[in-house]
């Protein structure tokens, strides 16, 4: 063969190698470039079926839904307290309408106010008024007095699975004259953004003076409002948050006349949610206090569905109220369990700060049963109450729980919840 043979031979070989390189080379680049597009599709590197794993489950996460109380509660004999009513019985307040639950309630006997919603209705089934002090007409508690700083406390349960958000809760409020209704202040517990909770305060006297601008009940046009905000962090409205028990407590405290150093604040779950301070409440009316609290079910736009809401162990006080009080050893009842299949265990511990910085109570793992006596017996003491046989009577206490499915694999447990339900320990 010639050189010019060789050389074409050569030249051949040569460009069906670059060739082969460069086929490679672009099915490299194409195999890259539809990863990539596939990933900027939100689509899966390892393609398969779809289908999840089937050992793969979601465990709910639990609650204390509520905590036996001791048989005394404080409140009720505490010269501070101006209205006790945990809803055994009926009690005669100044207005209101709708029937107790006999069947539902924060413990195990008692009732609560239904407060729940049928579908579509604006109005709930029931509300609640209480008049004390100064308040003119008649039905007033402790009429011989007159209130300028006053708390109240609710115990709040909406039904498991409950949609959407009512906007209105309670109020305090100072009512100047009957039968018109007209109002100094108003201190509104509404609903937020969102699933939250928020303050409303208003004032019903012009500026600094003593002049009453309202002319009858809700005169939302001659009111001065401070606006419904900030909303809390706590979404208490939100279906997560649904099926127990959560404590909500307000204060409303006038403002020194003249003077703009009036007080309003919420308390969702024994945490301070909202603190709003420098308020002028009632600029220099001081013919009137503070002398109703009121508690609603109304829902602007209608409720979504028929569902229950429910009101227990309504306070009214002039001095921080906080949680109800319980034994030293205390028996916790969880939420009830909802799939998948049943539950295998559950387990709690108990934290003497809502962050839970100090582990005191550690369960074993329960089973069989959603209530738990803390004792040694059923748990560990830990932390500051480490070869304690019970809680500190005088103290405050919050729980987390978690619980685990009989489906799938056993080791996996749900999260744990956050730090709630607190309660004090009594005497016990």
């Amino acid at each position: 063969m010639s050189d010019r043979s060789n050389k074409v031979m050569i030249n051949i070989i040569e460009t069906r190698q670059i060739s082969n390189i460069m086929e490679k080379q672009l099915f490299i680049l194409t195999t890259i470039c539809l990863i990539l597009s596939a990933c900027e599709k939100g689509e899966p590197e390892d393609i398969n079926d779809g289908q999840k794993d089937p050992d793969e489950t979601v465990i709910s996460i639990p609650r204390i839904d509520f905590i036996e109380m001791s048989e005394s509660q404080p409140h009720k004999n505490d010269p501070n307290t101006l209205w006790y009513d945990d809803f055994r019985t009926e009690k005669d307040y100044m207005d209101g309408y709708g029937e107790i639950d006999p069947d539902m309630n924060f413990g195990l006997v008692g009732g609560a106010l239904d407060m729940g919603f049928d579908k579509g209705d604006v109005n709930g089934n029931g509300n609640r008024k209480v008049a004390f002090g100064d308040y003119p007409g008649n039905g007033a508690v402790r009429a011989d007095e007159q209130f300028e700083d006053v708390y109240w406390r609710i115990y709040v349960k909406h039904e498991h699975g409950w949609e959407g958000a009512p906007q209105k809760m309670s109020r305090a409020t100072s009512l100047v004259s009957v039968p018109t209704w007209q109002q100094a202040m108003i201190a509104h517990v509404w609903s937020g953004g969102g699933n939250s909770l928020t303050l409303d305060p208003a004032r019903g006297v012009d500026g600094q003076t003593s002049n009453i601008k309202t002319t009858k009940y809700n005169d939302f046009d001659n009111l001065y409002w401070y606006g419904a905000k900030p909303n809390s962090d706590f979404q208490i409205s939100a279906t997560e948050e649904s099926g127990y028990w959560v404590l909500v407590e307000s204060r409303a405290k006038l403002n020194t006349p003249g003077l703009s150093d009036g007080v309003n604040q919420l308390w969702i779950d024994g945490r301070l949610e909202i603190d709003r301070q420098n308020l002028n409440f009632r600029g220099s009316y001081t013919a009137h206090g503070i002398n109703a609290v009121f508690l609603e079910s109304y829902w602007n736009s209608g409720s979504v569905k028929t569902q229950g809401r429910w009101f227990d162990n309504f306070i009214v006080s002039t001095e921080p109220i906080g949680a109800v009080v319980c034994p030293v050893n205390p028996v916790l009842h969880k939420t009830p369990y909802y799939g998948p299949n049943t539950m295998a265990a559950w387990e709690v511990e108990l934290a003497s700060d809502y962050d839970g910085n100090d582990v005191v109570f550690k369960s074993q793992e329960i089973e069989g049963t959603e209530a738990i006596t803390v004792s040694q017996n059923t748990g560990s003491f830990s932390g500051s109450l480490l070869g304690a046989s019970a809680l500190a009577s005088g103290e405050t206490y919050f729980c987390r729980v978690r619980q685990k499915s009989s489906n799938g694999d056993l080791s996996k447990w749900s999260e744990w919840s956050r730090w709630h339900q607190g309660f004090v320990a009594g005497n016990e």
